[in-house]
Formats: C-alpha cells, sequence, structure tokens
C-alpha cells in the first residue's frame, strides 16, 4: 500500500513511499483511512524520527476488516480512531479501545481533526475537576487543544481567559464562550483557581503568579521549547499552597474508545466545533507540515486520501 515516509529532512519531512499492508492483531480493527490530520508533537518528532518509524495518530475512515476478536466495530461502520503511530497509508491497523463510530451527521473529514486535541481538552476539563462558576486560565490557547478546551470549559460554566498572540483566533475564542482574551499575560485579571500551562520558559513562573491560594497549575506543553525556571519563593508572590501537576493526556483509567464517543456526540450535537485550518489531498502533507511548523495554519490540517 502507498504510505507517507518520514525522511529527516528540513523543509521535506516525509515522502511518498510503499510499505506492506498491515496485518490486525486480534484486538485491532482494519481501517482504510479517508483523511488524517496532523499534530505540532508529530511535527517536532519528525524532524529526528525513529529508525523504522512511520507517522500517523489521528485518523478517520472505513472498516474493511473487523477484529477478529468480536471487539469494535463492524465491517463498514465509518470510524475515527486515535493510533499509536503508522496512520498517515492507505491503511491502518486500529486498536478497538482507541476507536469511535461515527454517525452519519459527523464526516470524516471533521472527525479527523478530534483525537489528540479533543482528547487532551476533555482529560485537562476532567484533572482539573468542577469549574462551575471559577475562574480559569489557559495560555498558548491559540492551538487546537486550547480551542476545544474554552469550548468544553465554557459550556461547563467556567470563566476563562485565554492567552493568544493572534488578535484572529481571539475572536473565534471569544465565540467560542471564553470570558476574556488577552495576547499577555500582564493584562489577565486573576487571580485563577486553575491555570493550564502549555508554554513554558518565562510563561510558567509568570502564569503560577496568577493562581489563587490553593490554586493548581495544569503543565501540559512546553511550546516555547525553552527550560522554565521557578524559585520556591515565587509561590509566595500570591498562590500560597498552589500546587503544580505535570499533565500527560495518555495517562487516564478511561480508553480512548470511550472518550472519543463522547467527542463524537457532542460534534453531532452541535456542541463542540472542530476547525480546520487547511484542507488537502494528502500529496500537500510536506507542504502541510512546513505550514503547521511555520504556525501559518489556524485550526487543524487535515489532509485526504482519494483510494
Amino acid at each position: 500500500m502507498k504510505a507517507l515516509l518520514p525522511t529527516g529532512v528540513p523543509g521535506s519531512l516525509v515522502e511518498p513511499g510503499s510499505v506492506d499492508q498491515p496485518e490486525p492483531g486480534p484486538g485491532e480493527a482494519l481501517v482504510k483511512v479517508e483523511a488524517f490530520s496532523i499534530n505540532r508533537g508529530e511535527v517536532l518528532q519528525l524532524h529526528r524520527p525513529r529508525p523504522g518509524s512511520r507517522p500517523g495518530k489521528d485518523v478517520a475512515g472505513l472498516v474493511v476488516q473487523a477484529a477478529a476478536d468480536g471487539s469494535g466495530p463492524r465491517v463498514g461502520q465509518r470510524v475515527v480512531a486515535h493510533l499509536p503511530d503508522a496512520g498517515w497509508a492507505e491503511y491502518a491497523a486500529a486498536p478497538t479501545d482507541a476507536v469511535a463510530v461515527l454517525p452519519d451527521s459527523v464526516s470524516t473529514v471533521t472527525a479527523a481533526a478530534l483525537p489528540l486535541a479533543g482528547l487532551t481538552a476533555l482529560r485537562l476539563l476532567r484533572t482539573a475537576g468542577c469549574v462551575a462558576g471559577c475562574k480559569v486560565l489557559i495560555t498558548g490557547a491559540s492551538g487546537g487543544v486550547g480551542h476545544y478546551f474554552v469550548e468544553l470549559a465554557a459550556a461547563a460554566g467556567a470563566s476563562v481567559t485565554a492567552v493568544t498572540a493572534s488578535p484572529e483566533r481571539g475572536r473565534r475564542l471569544l465565540e467560542l464562550g471564553a470570558a476574556a482574551v488577552v495576547h499577555d499575560l500582564d493584562d489577565a485579571r486573576g487571580p485563577f483557581g486553575s491555570v493550564l500551562e502549555s508554554v513554558g520558559g518565562a510563561s510558567l513562573p509568570r502564569a503560577l503568579a496568577l493562581l489563587a491560594p490553593g490554586g493548581s497549575l495544569l503543565w501540559f506543553g512546553q511550546a516555547s521549547r525553552e527550560p522554565a525556571t521557578l524559585s520556591f519563593f515565587d509561590f509566595f508572590k500570591g498562590p500560597l499552597s498552589a500546587t503544580i501537576r505535570h499533565f500527560s493526556y495518555a495517562d487516564s483509567a478511561e480508553p480512548y474508545r470511550t472518550d472519543l464517543e463522547a467527542l463524537v456526540r457532542l460534534v453531532a450535537d452541535g456542541r463542540l466545533h472542530p476547525e480546520i485550518g487547511r484542507l488537502a489531498d494528502w500529496s500537500k502533507t510536506a507542504e502541510a507540515l512546513d505550514d503547521l511548523r511555520e504556525r501559518r495554519i489556524t485550526g487543524k490540517a487535515v489532509l485526504t486520501i482519494g483510494q
């Protein structure tokens, strides 16, 4: 089958190639991929690919072979899946505990934009706890996670302040329910019961100082690629007895399937709105990767596979 293979060459991180069609294990369904989306983390990994690795976590398509153990979707059902890897190809073996069936009202193109960013946002909200009536701050809100989190948290009753460098993105976050949008942390009106920090570097201690006493900071990314330096005395600038917690979306008792099904229901009900910043044939993946790296795309980049 055709697949996109990593090159490790900047400016052309993937190239078309040919690999064996996957043979699904007992708990895996074979999916004919119709669309996939790109995550920023995948772009970073493609600069130094592991030998034999193939990219692709978020896919949507049609089940052409059901799992041998009887779990998961049936042949002919459209699905969205969050894979360990190898999804940028004509076919993918998808663990059935990471697959959700799509209703007719949700297209595979829309669904492909959901998995990693949507799972991260949903699980961030769950980790933050009850946010109804609470003030919440999220940094680096321009990306997919920020978009989904703002919409989910606002619907749960939170007063969300989103930090984004993009005025255009800021306007959209207000439409999705943000109570306030700022372009600099100094303009954020705290204190906040919860802070979600994804920038790192100098942003983290500045965000920490905006916590209310006893509040919590969830550290879920380091988009700046700069190390953060914290002093014990930073906690005396306002957030007495505050906590900092590392967050990984993969650390959950729930299987991906359960949360993917919840995200799909929200989209079908019109309560969650995936945004696609670039839609193109998968032959344009290299260009999309470059645009994503240079932050020329607002919203998800989704590539379709014509077969």
